[in-house]
């Protein structure tokens, strides 16, 4: 019988070998996924095969990013030939993404029902960041005015924040809603260059010698207060309250200008991006303490520039990176700032938001194109 059984499994071991051949001759033949960094480079144009699942760009760096994927899901590409593509943020009423063309003074809308984009908003006023507050109305900072406004449901625009303290705000550049009503942004210099919003009237930090003249292109709205250009604040977070006080949420620090914020999904820490580092402090009622280093943002001795973020429900923390290829496109930390996973894209990422009607869609502005992929999580914040 041992005979006979050895004999049988000799026989079944022979009956698979052509088998095994041709398999590996299959494999041969579809070759090695393509992937950003690979030569041929992914192709991500309309009708070009899909990569491979799982995605080669998809980086699993812990094993626990593996419970926020779905297997079959690859990086798409939804639009292209922007010029600074940014500000991305979700409307679970309108059932739309907007996102900011910075340089090109415009706001889109990519329409979740047709995959259409469509012009938005234009002109823009330069409008950089953006989100939705819990009554699903739209917050956007405009580099042009340098100040934070929001659409009322009726249509209306309300100022939020031009000001601080009787002097201009210098470059609003990113926004998030706490779920106490207070409206909190990032207030950087980014914004005080030709392209990407108002210079400083005359000489000033936001435009050396005053060699740039911001009165020319100007589309006719006119800067009614003479001066009201020109830095004269540090680059601060502010909060505003609910009843429109604004207070310094974190003091400016030498060299850590402040970029992209977020917030924990309980809504007890917040998140920003400062220098080329992500920090993190807890909320106490209007102030921020215990400021501490989340993370570098450093991945295999690189550096990968953050700017945008949000937070899924799980904790972990989604940040864009623009930086060199192979490492251009998204960071993912675990809420103990422990590097998990990473998404890579043939250019650099601006910002990202969750979108879609779950909110399970990760959707990521890089420098001329927007990228999507869907997930096994959902985002925290509403907008």
């Amino acid at each position: 019988m041992q005979h006979l059984n050895r004999r049988l499994m000799l026989a079944g071991a022979a009956s698979t070998i052509p088998a095994l051949a041709r398999a590996a001759d299959v494999k041969a033949a579809l070759g090695t996924p393509r992937s950003v960094i690979s030569e041929p480079p992914r192709d991500f144009s309309p009708g070009a095969p899909p990569a491979f699942s799982p995605d080669p760009d998809v980086l699993r760096i812990e094993p626990q990013f593996g419970s926020l994927l779905i297997g079959q899901e690859v990086i798409r590409r939804l639009h292209t030939g922007l010029h600074l593509a940014e500000g991305p943020a979700w409307s679970s009423n309108g059932m739309y993404a907007i996102f900011s063309d910075v340089k090109n003074d415009t706001l889109y809308r990519y329409i979740w029902e047709t995959r259409q984009v469509t012009a938005f908003r234009k002109p823009s006023y330069s409008t950089n960041g953006n989100t939705f507050d819990f009554q699903g109305r739209q917050i956007s900072t405009q580099d042009y005015f340098r100040r934070v406004v929001r659409w009322e449901i009726d249509g209306a625009l309300t100022i939020i924040a031009d000001s601080y303290d009787g002097k201009p705000l210098n470059s609003p550049n990113d926004v998030a809603p706490h779920r106490d009503g207070s409206i909190w942004f990032t207030d950087p210099q980014y914004g005080g260059n030709l392209a990407e919003g108002h210079p400083d009237d005359g000489d000033g930090p936001m435009n050396a010698g005053g060699v740039r003249d911001p009165s020319v292109g100007n589309t006719g709205v006119g800067i009614q207060k003479a001066g009201a250009m020109h830095q004269q604040l540090p680059m601060n977070v502010y909060r505003v309250d609910p009843s429109g006080k604004i207070d310094v949420a974190v003091p400016f620090e030498k060299g850590l200008a402040p970029n992209g914020i977020c917030f924990s999904p309980d809504y007890t820490k917040v998140y920003v991006i400062r220098g080329s580092g992500i920090t993190v402090g807890d909320i106490a009622g209007t102030r921020v303490t215990n400021l501490r280093q989340f993370t570098d943002c450093m991945v295999d001795g690189i550096k990968c520039g953050p700017d945008g973020m949000r937070a899924d429900r799980a904790g972990n923390i989604w940040c864009s990176s623009a930086s060199v290829l192979g490492y251009a496109g998204v960071t993912v930390w675990n809420p103990d700032g422990k590097l998990i996973g990473r998404i890579r894209l043939p250019e650099p990422c601006a910002n990202l938001c969750f979108a879609g009607p779950k909110r399970d869609h990760l959707f990521m502005t890089a420098t001329q194109s927007i990228y999507m992929l869907r997930l096994n999580i959902q985002g925290a914040a509403p907008g």
